[in-house]
């Protein structure tokens, strides 16, 4: 039986930070006259209602920044998912009423669950043909596929830029133009979720139409994200009301949350290149440590085009959802995958299973995110101690490990 001799900490490792990452103090600092005295709603004609509209023009501008659109380019949602959903469902009744014949989207086969399950539902609702790009092994996606699989009755197309469970980075600016090559009026959104933050991001550049982004993978708040939708682009909106965001998200801002998020994009815009290097050499040093000393460890997903925080490996003979709790028991908190999934949801991750990876691989994956927060001294503890847990599992199990 497997020993815990390790007292669990008020602090314990935190390498799940592609779940949540934890708020800057420099964010809650911002909010918090938001959550005390300037609570006016922006709807409002009196100063605190002025005060609330001038924050939220504030936080626009700031993110505004980050990704290189314009200020009036940024719409307020209440997260990546929402985002998504508006993004693909708004476009796609957008696209009913004015180019009914062309009606296909194309997704990647390892797109974010809010892009599948919508995209599900458009097909069902809307009446839409959807196209499941394949990827190759390293987790990316080969140009002449995407190439032969767009045609000029695509008229939506939505690949992530980077991956939240194995962290590859698309060549988003090839595919856009290669995609407006075969109709320049295909519209293509990406989720920048995972992106944000880790890898400099400037819509001009990638030529893109709307891009999802969200607060609190960029320690800033949970329950806030964003939609930029390029300036002459008008989709439907998907919740109705009062009109807020330009008649596009009705509902009454979440303004301390949007200040924050604003704040966060504020100081990531000036510490992303220093901090992002740092954490790639945490990153190389993990992967070393572990491809190493762990015998029967593979790496998920491509080493040179991967975001700086992710580390994704599948371990032999071992259960990855059992690995995952003894190491919370010795206060080592990772994932097994995407947590954006109810707990009663448990299955497979499709994006491994895209890799062509096996059931036992797929069954045996963990993924570590590594934050600015982490220490190179709290990485060797975790090293030290997986090796040790997977070591005992295996032996337990009677697993040997092929030379």
């Amino acid at each position: 039986m497997l020993e815990n001799n390790r007292t669990k900490t008020k602090d314990p490792i935190y390498l799940d930070n592609a779940s949540s990452s934890p708020i800057d103090i420099d964010v809650i600092n911002e909010m918090l006259p938001f959550l005390t005295g300037n609570y006016g709603n922006p709807s409002s004609l009196h100063d605190l209602g002025r005060k609330s509209t001038i924050a939220v023009s504030n936080a626009r501008f700031r993110i505004s920044k980050l990704i290189g659109s314009k200020y009036n380019e940024i719409y307020f949602t209440s997260g990546g998912t929402e985002s998504n959903n508006l993004a693909l469902i708004g476009c796609a009744r957008m696209l009913n009423k004015i180019n009914p014949s062309c009606k296909r989207i194309l997704i990647s086969k390892i797109e974010h669950d809010s892009i599948i399950e919508t995209v599900n539902f458009i097909e069902k609702d809307l009446k839409f043909e959807i196209d499941y790009l394949p990827i190759k092994k390293d987790g990316l996606i080969d140009l002449d596929t995407f190439s032969e699989m767009v045609s000029p009755k695509t008229s939506l197309i939505s690949i992530m830029l980077a991956n939240n469970e194995i962290g590859t980075i698309q060549p988003i600016k090839a595919l856009v133009e290669i995609a407006k090559a075969k109709n320049e009026n295909t519209i293509f959104h990406s989720d920048a979720v995972q992106a944000l933050g880790k890898i400099p991001i400037n819509v001009n550049d990638l030529k893109i139409d709307m891009m999802t982004i969200s607060s609190h993978k960029i320690n800033g708040p949970k329950g806030i994200g964003a939609l930029f939708i390029k300036q002459g682009l008008h989709i439907k909106p998907i919740i109705f009301g009062g009109g807020q965001e330009l008649n596009l998200r009705s509902g009454t801002e979440n303004v301390c949350a949007i200040v924050g998020f604003g704040k966060a994009c504020e100081i990531w815009k000036e510490k992303l290149e220093s901090v992002q290097t740092e954490i790639k050499r945490l990153q190389r040093y993990m992967i070393d440590r572990i491809v190493n000393e762990v015998p029967g460890s593979a790496l998920n997903g491509s080493m040179e085009n991967r975001i700086s925080n992710n580390v994704n490996f599948s371990f032999a003979g071992i259960n990855g959802e059992d690995l995952l709790i003894k190491l919370d028991e010795y206060g080592i908190e990772a994932s097994t995958g995407s947590a954006c999934s109810s707990n009663k949801k448990q299955k497979a991750s499709h994006v491994l299973k895209a890799l062509g990876l096996s059931y036992d691989q797929v069954r045996g994956s963990i993924r570590f995110s590594i934050g600015h927060q982490n220490t190179q001294e709290e990485l060797k503890n975790a090293i030290d101690t997986l090796k040790n847990l997977i070591k005992e599992f295996r032996k337990i199990n009677g697993v040997v490990l092929r030379e």
